[in-house]
């Protein structure tokens, strides 16, 4: 008998457009995600982010474009799509009358396991989340992030291969994200694909191996994170001064070794500017400051931060709020029902 080959990408979008009414909130969206690794959509709130997750777990339909998810059409297949992803969305959706145990069994039940194979699945992922000693509370006296923990476990109930997390880690206290965090990157290195939307840049930082920035529901830059840094520039350097009366014979002195603009920071006491060879640039500042009797408080190269590239090419930080996507994609004009596991 033929051997089905898996398709060569996980998820493919192409041009994909949605509105509400008159806000258009995809723009022709192009992705490809390869198999078995962290994809990460880097945005502020209204880029498009949740929109773009709920299209690809036919949650929503596409006002035009295409997208398949492990091979399926998100439209024309939509019912089979569901039975190959997980969903985790900005907000846990157990049930918290139940206890984790019991929420994990009627997940793993809903996905269209037995009886004794939810219950088997169900024992593997408290485990697997940590979840062992709260397994038989009501998971409303759960933690934020154990409820976190307890929905994104919900969410592979069936074992799927593509998981789609919006947001996972809002509101979590810096411990819990760095937990979740830790999750994440088990599930990919046991071979799941993970769409991750966050707004948190160490978060993408950390996880994604690529990363499509989106502003207003387009894809304004894609690639790995080192390179987009590379789109702001090379390194920077940085100097911070004890006296501000220092600040402007620094800037003269950093200015004859940038490769761009030198930026004082009065408040800080601190100039930096990019540089092209970042090791004999900080030798040369270095030498000069201190042939000039200058003080400082750290001198030092730093490389550039997925904020400053969102900063770069949009004109303002990914954290500036907008009028969010998911007002408009929580209306639901998608096909009934969801995809196995929480929505």
């Amino acid at each position: 008998m033929p051997v089905d080959t898996p398709a060569p990408h996980a998820i493919e979008a192409h041009g994909l457009r949605k509105a509400f009414g008159k806000t258009q909130a995809l723009d022709g969206v192009d992705l490809t995600v390869t198999r078995g690794m962290v994809y990460g959509l880097l945005g502020p709130n209204g880029a498009g982010k949740s929109t773009v997750v709920r299209v690809l777990a036919t949650l929503l339909r596409p006002d035009s474009g295409t997208a398949t998810v492990d091979g399926l059409d998100v439209v024309r297949d939509a019912k089979a799509v569901r039975t190959h992803i997980g969903l985790a969305g900005q907000y846990a959706a157990v049930d918290e009358y139940l206890t984790g145990r019991e929420n994990l069994v009627m997940f793993g039940m809903l996905s269209g396991l037995t009886r004794g194979r939810a219950k088997a699945r169900a024992t593997d992922l408290l485990e697997q989340f940590d979840l062992v000693d709260a397994a038989d509370r009501p998971s409303k006296g759960y933690s934020g992030g154990m409820r976190r923990r307890l929905d994104l476990a919900a969410s592979l109930a069936s074992r799927p291969p593509v998981l789609f997390l919006d947001e996972p880690t809002t509101g979590l206290d810096p411990r819990s994200r760095l937990t979740m965090w830790g999750v994440i990157q088990g599930l990919v290195h046991d071979g799941t694909t993970v769409l991750l939307t966050t707004q948190y840049l160490e978060e993408a930082d950390r996880l994604a191996q690529r990363i499509a920035v989106i502003d207003r529901g387009r894809v304004i830059a894609e690639g790995t994170p080192a390179e987009l840094k590379a789109r702001v520039g090379g390194e920077g350097l940085e100097v911070a001064v004890v006296d501000p009366a220092d600040l402007g014979a620094v800037r003269a002195i950093v200015a004859a070794h940038a490769s761009d603009e030198v930026f004082v920071d009065a408040e800080r006491r601190r100039v930096r500017a990019a540089v092209s060879d970042g090791a004999r640039a900080l030798a040369a500042v270095a030498g000069a400051i201190a042939e000039a009797g200058i003080t400082t408080e750290d001198v030092g190269l730093h490389r550039p931060t997925l904020d400053e590239v969102f900063l770069a090419l949009t004109g303002r930080p990914v954290t500036e709020d907008e009028a969010s996507d998911d007002d408009g994609a929580a209306s639901g004009d998608g096909e009934p029902g969801g995809p196995g596991g929480p929505t």
